[in-house]
């Protein structure tokens, strides 16, 4: 289903106009105001900023449990995917609207303490959108316990952005890892080249806690396919392996979330997956603003367990020690 949602880019801005009301806390009702909507964000496929507005619109109900009580870093593309973009995390309270929540964090990596926007409902997922954020990139964890996440997330990027088959293998090595720890695991495209593996944690672990899981499972995919995957951070020595990237797990860092969309060619779009589709020939550049719709009517939300179900990290942890240490015996 084409978002848009007619021929012209027009349309969906009077469509999204129409659809963009919320109610505030004091019961008035509130419009977001949306501009420019007629601005060319993908030149090759002329999608609009109309259209990103039109599409988080209509795929909130999908995306907004991942994104309640959780702080977002805007990563603003304000001339489409071509253009300049910037990242902002601190945001002037006074200069938001009422329907937008925001929540002061200490930002270890700028020193303060930051505004951060917290996106609750659909009127705020528009007013980033018309911000220009054509992705959504919120924390893992929730303000209420932002050193605790709700899940671990292990990034497979390539080194190569043509090697989707090799990102598959290392996902299925994943998988397979982590059934034998009976641990149960979900993934999605990232969007753009790679492979997010999840693990549902419940928020009852410290991002100290997760990284460490993260980093002996990475180790043990590197050590079950070393030809195929590494854990070294720097590029120049990854030696064109798929990175096992777990330092995602740490306070403050984001990944996108289901259903945002990237600022790739194709208006890709980070899709939950069924294990049984992680296959060779799996390419990410099928799902797409113009496919995602018809894809949920037929699969619904593959994901939302991740916002439910626990691990017990510390058997996992011993697990993998004790399995590392039989190979480094071996």
């Amino acid at each position: 289903m084409d978002p848009r949602g007619g021929n012209a880019p027009s349309g969906v801005s009077r469509h999204a106009q129409r659809q963009a009301r919320a109610a505030s806390q004091t019961g008035a009702r509130m419009t977001v105001k949306l501009t420019h909507l007629d601005k060319t964000f993908w030149p090759k496929e002329r999608y609009t900023k109309g259209d990103v507005i039109a599409y988080y619109e209509k795929i909130a109900p999908y995306l907004l449990p991942y994104l309640k009580n959780r702080a977002e870093v805007l990563n603003r593309f304000p001339n489409g995917i071509n253009g300049k973009h910037f990242y902002q995390k601190d945001v002037d309270p006074e200069q938001l609207p009422r329907f937008v929540k925001h929540v002061s964090l200490r930002a270890r990596s700028a020193g303060k303490t930051v505004d951060y926007v917290v996106c609750n409902n659909k009127d705020t997922l528009l007013y980033l959108a018309n911000l220009g954020c054509i992705e959504i990139n919120p924390w893992s964890s929730r303000i209420g316990h932002p050193d605790k996440p709700d899940f671990m997330t292990l990034d497979l990027d390539p080194s190569k952005s043509d090697d989707f088959d090799s990102v598959v293998d290392v996902a299925r090595a994943t998988h397979h890892v982590l059934d034998g720890l009976r641990v149960k695991s979900y993934c999605k495209t990232s969007g753009k080249t790679g492979i997010h593996v999840l693990v549902p944690l419940g928020g009852k672990y410290t991002f100290d806690q997760v990284r460490l899981f993260g980093k002996l499972l990475a180790e043990r995919v590197a050590a079950d396919v070393p030809a195929l995957a590494t854990t070294q951070h720097r590029i120049g020595k990854r030696r064109g392996k798929i990175y096992l990237d777990y330092m995602r797990n740490a306070i403050g860092q984001t990944a996108a979330a289901p259903y945002s969309l990237r600022p790739s060619l194709g208006a890709t779009v980070s899709t939950p997956l069924e294990w049984s589709e992680v296959k060779r020939g799996l390419r990410p550049q099928r799902f797409t603003i113009k496919t995602i719709f018809r894809r949920l009517k037929a699969k619904g939300d593959l994901l939302r367990p991740v916002l439910r179900q626990r691990t017990d990290l510390h058997r996992a942890i011993r697990s993998l020690e004790r399995d590392l240490h039989e190979v480094d015996a071996g």
